[in-house]
């Protein structure tokens, strides 16, 4: 006789999953206990759910894997290998319409597209706080995409918008689909500017890092005469090709990326969620120590006393008040917001996950929800 517990582990299975198959009739154990309500499984089982598990991760209905194990044991196997064609057949039929209907959506994105890089020859210049460009850079560099098959996210936007209803800005964003970081730092007075958006690859997005710290200066955190470089002034040139940070009388230079990056702002129009004040270190711990648990993914939901908590992921939770994500991307997303205190806001189990600055609206993550259902 084998555990829940087992034959999870061994069929790749969740418990949770194993209690819902139970009640669906699908797989049933052969013993439960009265008393605790335990269930327990026999070895011919074992075989049973690793062969469920495998129909279920290509989509096939419960009515027909129960066909399926049902006849799995008998010497005429024919109904079984026509439930298998038919459910691939049905997954081919299947792909070619997705095909069809995103080829229709291209077409729709290609007339509607609002494209974000603006290459005009325009050149422009800025001068900004070394301080909030460092903060900027760091709070979105995590969200940044190594996915060659995507260069348009290989890098961190540069929106430069001159027409925001609190003045000058300059908005960082990056993203790998999976997360989306947005920062912003404020453009010193000074000359007329026009908006105008850009992609700085990855590496030189790092070279221009580097020297807000004091790098290649005096190795203390300040210029060559003294200066703090936090609060040293640095400027920020657009040209028709290359975007050039001085810092200090050095340079970090670059041509930029010519893609069209997308339409941030329309994937931060969110419903607004349940905002939770949480403790950075103590949701860090909390995180790790549950590393163990489940893969990479952390569950957080709302306790019974309005607070928010790291579950398993397997346990029993309401439909509406939790979050799966993915841990390591959680994890990220607090370290690069530098703060012992955050807010964290949860909309629905279907909803990014927004991880904001308690008293900064216009710097914030989004994270990706991640399936908990099975």
């Amino acid at each position: 006789m084998h555990s829940i517990g087992e034959m999870a582990r061994d069929s790749g299975l969740t418990v949770s999953a194993l209690r819902f198959y139970d009640g669906a009739g699908v797989l049933v154990p052969v013993w439960v206990d009265p008393t605790s309500g335990y269930r327990w499984y026999s070895q011919e089982q074992r075989g049973e759910a690793r062969l469920l598990s495998l129909l279920r991760r290509v989509g096939m209905p419960l009515a027909d894997i129960r066909l399926v194990l049902a006849g799995w044991s008998s010497d005429d196997t024919t109904l079984v290998r026509k439930l298998l064609d038919a459910h691939l057949l049905r997954l081919e039929n299947g792909l070619d319409n997705a095909r069809r209907e995103l080829s229709t959506v291209r077409e729709l994105l290609a007339l509607r597209e609002n494209p974000m890089n603006d290459t005009r020859p325009t050149a422009l210049r800025l001068s900004l706080a070394a301080s909030e460009l460092a903060a900027a850079l760091d709070a979105v560099r995590f969200a940044v995409s190594s996915d060659p098959e995507l260069p348009m996210l290989a890098g961190v936007l540069f929106d430069i918008d001159a027409e925001e209803a609190a003045g000058n800005a300059l908005r960082l964003v990056a993203t790998d689909r999976y997360r989306l970081a947005v920062s912003r730092a404020t453009v010193r007075p000074g000359g007329s500017l026009v908006s105008k958006r850009v992609i700085v690859p990855t590496a030189l997005a790092d070279a221009m890092r580097a020297p807000l710290n004091g790098d290649g200066t005096s190795g203390d955190g300040t210029s060559g005469n003294g200066t703090t470089i936090g609060d040293h002034p640095v400027t920020l040139t657009v040209d028709s090709d290359r975007i050039t940070l001085e810092v200090d009388g050095s340079q970090a230079a670059g041509a930029y990326l010519v893609h069209d990056f997308p339409d941030y702002r329309r994937l931060t129009r969110l419903p607004a969620g349940r905002r939770f004040p949480v403790d950075v270190a103590a949701l860090s711990k909390e995180l790790r120590r549950r590393d163990s648990e489940s893969a990479d993914v952390s569950v957080l939901v709302v306790t019974p006393d309005g607070a928010l908590a790291v579950a398993s992921r397997d346990g029993e939770h309401d439909r509406t008040d939790h979050v799966g994500v993915n841990r390591e991307f959680l994890l990220d997303a607090l370290s690069a917001a530098a703060r012992d205190r955050l807010v964290l806001e949860l909309g629905s189990p279907i909803a990014p996950l927004a991880v904001r600055l308690p008293d900064r609206e216009d710097t914030f993550s989004l994270l990706m929800p991640v399936r908990l259902d099975h």
